[in-house]
């Protein structure tokens, strides 16, 4: 027969420590303010030199997006970073190159001793920007305007890397469109079919033309997305391509393993790049990436060094196949 002082006794205990957690539970609640929202607080930084944080001035821009007009300009010249022959007279073709990430790539492709091949759709000033930077560190560019998800460019962007640099040994699959819907209704058959044959077929289309001519040792780096890891309630259409360059890389990396070719991904949270104030209202993106741990978007030189990780065979030879998600921070929710 079970003892009723017992009972009482589990019921006092437990009342005691239901008062303890109440204790505990009002603390925080008085400190909740203060710490939860950031008041007083600066947002972190934790790189080698301060990045801006939202607001920024409230833009948009009609797409493919102009790196020139933005506002602050991103930071993708990595001052800090010195080059150590990771690259050392390797050839690299990045699509989507004349801004954002792809150029912040260029720009440590050649500070690592790649010459460098930029393909862009038609956004011409911004890739001479790009051109002038990998000109800067030392190393030959050239620049080829268009569209990735047409087969014969691709091919047309390889044959014009072989002939003007004289081989190819890096591939960076970068390019993208993305442009959101409120509501699914919104999503139309053509802006769908837009999204997959730049995001998808383009990465295709660049990837059957290169990689005939990849030796081994060679690199294939996709550029994929945290939302094609997590959806994204207005990206349908860019996070289903992003999920698709995820598994396009982990099966292509084992594919193409028995040449030599290595294959893989960087997945990116909010980075601050033409593409979104392209997609954007102008309030929205004055307050792109602040719902990150950090409180802002990344720049794009914070990016690029893993994708000169990924490409490098001293740095990245056992590693094919993988999705390397830099997100600033996970939560909770």
């Amino acid at each position: 027969m079970s003892d009723p002082t017992s009972h009482d006794q589990f019921a006092r205990n437990a009342e005691r420590v239901a008062d303890d957690e109440r204790d505990i539970q009002a603390k925080i609640d008085r400190e909740e303010p203060s710490f939860a929202k950031g008041k007083g607080e600066a947002p972190p930084q934790t790189g080698a030199r301060p990045y801006p944080v939202p607001p920024f001035p409230p833009q948009h821009q009609a797409k493919p997006g102009v790196e020139a007009k933005l506002d602050p300009q991103p930071m993708y010249d990595a001052p800090y970073w010195k080059g150590s022959e990771k690259l050392k007279d390797k050839v690299a073709l990045i699509t989507g190159a004349d801004s954002g990430i792809g150029r912040a790539v260029a720009v440590l492709f050649a500070r690592e001793g790649a010459d460098v091949a930029i393909a862009y759709l038609d956004e011409h000033e911004d890739a001479e920007e790009t051109r002038r930077a990998v000109e800067k560190e030392g190393r030959r560019a050239i620049t080829i305007a268009g569209d990735v998800a047409d087969p014969a460019f691709a091919e047309a962007a390889v044959k014009q890397t072989l002939d003007q640099l004289g081989k190819l040994d890096i591939l960076v699959n970068n390019a993208a469109f993305q442009e959101h819907v409120e509501d699914f209704e919104q999503l139309t058959e053509e802006h769908f079919d837009r999204t997959i044959k730049t995001n998808v077929y383009g990465y295709f289309h660049m990837a059957k033309a290169a990689v005939p001519h990849l030796k081994p040792g060679s690199a294939i780096v996709m550029t994929g997305s945290v939302t094609g890891l997590l959806g994204n309630k207005d990206l349908l259409d860019y996070s289903m391509t992003k999920g698709a360059i995820h598994a396009f890389t982990r099966s292509l990396g084992t594919h193409l393993l028995k040449k030599g070719i290595r294959v893989n991904a960087v997945a990116p949270g909010p980075v601050w790049t033409p593409l979104n104030p392209a997609d954007k209202d102008a309030e929205k993106a004055s307050k792109f990436g602040s719902a990150t741990e950090m409180k802002r978007p990344a720049q794009p030189e914070e990016i690029a060094p893993a994708y000169v990780f990924l490409a490098s065979p001293q740095c990245s030879s056992f590693i094919t196949g993988e999705v390397l998600p830099i997100i600033g921070g996970y939560s909770g929710g």
